[in-house]
């Protein structure tokens, strides 16, 4: 029996993956059809190796199902299944729809998502008008509606004289099912991902945006953060375009502009949104581009764990799948790949990943409970803050997410960049072991790492003399010394390695302390 998914989607990429992985255990085949979204969607879909239908233009959501049946057709399926990527369609419960037409017990099964206001219903009354209601509301079931999230076995298509061409249109669907004395049965199903922005309205969150020269991008990004965020402040570095006369345009009443006389770099751009949150008592502090390639739909997903205590910081991820890492070319991979490592061991978070994501959020207690004054003005302020958050003893949390890259292009020198960023993280290892393992508290771990970076080096440095002078000058060489530069090079792994197998271990268990003392605070 083949069971084939539609899926519209349009900018769907927060639960498009997650969606599709799970559908993919209870179908034979998926469809997903882009309608004409601007974000991952197409990307996330074509890495997952599903049949992807793209329009060229929004057409809306009815014809995105309509063309999923119009392809769907041509497998001749005995089932399909309709699911929407929006978080609220658990991809759990479509063996609840299948069941009853499994039985013979229904030809349509349709999810009824009660005590939920995530999913706007439509219906169509008795004189055939289009109506609008939310699921939750009382409503008679008698009347035909479109949940979105339902099975049609293949004998509603023989009573439709379903031929892939002849769709109904969303909203009269189900309707046209019962006229045709078809049997429709409804299902209680769950969310996905439960409604969660009633909590977000009962705290403070300010969103920090740095900006140099985002005329073009800053008013989209502006009007894209959620009516949830109680403050936007935006930092203009010292733009020399029309970014100031485009922010005083915009009349949000949560914006806030701080203007820099002298472009000081997006660290202390940040750097001084972060005080202004602190003085205006902002719960939760988020961090987003200027240039709209940080989507706003991610924030639930980095302020949750924070609000739940599993988390003081969160940041994005967008190399845990290939699916999430779209638009990001080799080079710039590999550079971000090299930089994670240097990264997990100047900063002592070897479970996260790339640091130079600045999609991020954090706590009130975590941001004044380190010094920030100090932070790289640079753009390493990312992988500075995360060496700051280790060494005193926060918790911080990978969000995976895509990357997202739009109109604006990156103005990085990556051969400055790397070179800048990799010198301040060696000197940020040197104060992280210095103020954590022998001011805050003591460890003999920096005793390994001090004698690992003497020993390693004199070495190779060792081994080179003796390379250049077999070789190349012609002086006599001890047949000892080999054995000798041996010795020295294997010593100096081994203590770098305990050194690092010490630190992973005090990292995980500050890690668990923090997350217990988070939950402890939030609880009570």
């Amino acid at each position: 029996m083949t069971i084939v998914a539609v899926i519209p989607a349009y900018n769907e990429e927060v639960y498009l993956r997650d969606v599709i992985k799970k559908a993919r255990s209870y179908v034979d085949d998926i469809i997903v059809v882009d309608d004409c979204s601007d974000d991952a969607t197409a990307f996330i879909a074509t890495s997952m190796d599903v049949t992807l239908i793209r329009h060229d233009k929004p057409l809306g959501r009815a014809e995105a199902l309509k063309t999923g049946f119009q392809e769907s057709y041509k497998l001749k399926p005995k089932i399909i299944v309709t699911i929407y990527p929006n978080g609220c369609h658990n991809p759990d419960d479509i063996p609840k729809l299948l069941e009853p037409i499994f039985w013979l017990q229904s030809d349509v099964v349709t999810g009824e998502l009660k005590g939920h206001e995530c999913m706007p219903m439509i219906l169509i009354d008795k004189n055939g008008k289009k109506q609008q209601t939310v699921v939750g509301e009382a409503y008679d079931f008698s009347e035909s509606r479109y949940a979105g999230f339902s099975a049609f076995s293949s004998n509603t298509f023989d009573a439709l004289k379903f031929d892939g061409t002849n769709v109904p249109v969303e909203f009269s669907l189900i309707k046209d099912v019962q006229d045709a004395g078809l049997d429709v049965k409804g299902v209680e199903v769950s969310v996905f991902v439960s409604d969660e922005h009633a909590v977000f309205y009962e705290r403070k969150i300010g969103v920090v945006i740095p900006a140099y020269n985002e005329e073009k991008l800053i008013t989209i990004t502006v009007e894209g953060i959620p009516p949830y965020v109680s403050r936007i402040y935006v930092i203009n570095d010292a733009s020399t375009d029309s970014t100031a006369q485009v922010l005083e345009s915009i009349k949000d009443p949560r914006l806030h502009v701080i203007t820099h006389e002298m472009n000081q770099g997006v660290g202390a751009a940040i750097l001084h949104g972060y005080k202004r949150s602190l003085k205006e008592n902002m719960d939760l502090i988020v961090v987003m581009g200027g240039d709209n390639q940080m989507n706003p739909d991610q924030l639930p997903k980095l302020l949750m764990p924070i609000i739940q205590g599993k988390a003081d910081y969160t940041k994005g991820n967008r190399l845990m799948s290939k699916e999430f890492r779209g638009g990001m070319s080799k080079w710039r991979l590999l550079g971000n790949s090299i930089l994670t490592m240097i990264n997990k061991i100047s900063s002592g978070y070897w479970h996260i990943m790339d640091p130079q994501n600045g999609y991020t959020a954090i706590s009130r207690k975590a941001l004044s409970g380190m010094d920030i004054d100090t932070l790289f003005t640079y753009y390493g302020y990312c992988n500075d803050m995360l060496v700051k958050l280790n060494t005193f003893g926060f918790h911080t949390m990978d969000i995976t997410m895509p990357a997202r890259y739009g109109q604006e292009k990156s103005s990085i020198k990556y051969s400055k960049f790397m070179f800048r960023v990799s010198v301040m993280l060696f000197r940020k290892f040197l104060w992280r072991l210095k103020m954590k393992y022998m001011i805050l508290s003591f460890h003999p771990l920096v005793f390994f790492y001090a004698l690992g970076m003497i020993l390693v080096p004199v070495g190779l440095l060792f081994g080179g003399y003796i390379f250049a002078s077999k070789l190349f000058l012609g002086w006599p060489v001890s047949p000892n010394s080999p054995l000798l530069d041996a010795l020295l090079l294997i010593t100096g792994i081994q203590f770098t390695l305990f050194a690092m197998l010490f630190d992973m271990q005090e990292s995980d268990k500050c890690m668990q302390d923090s997350e217990t003392e988070i939950r402890s605070v939030v609880w009570n």
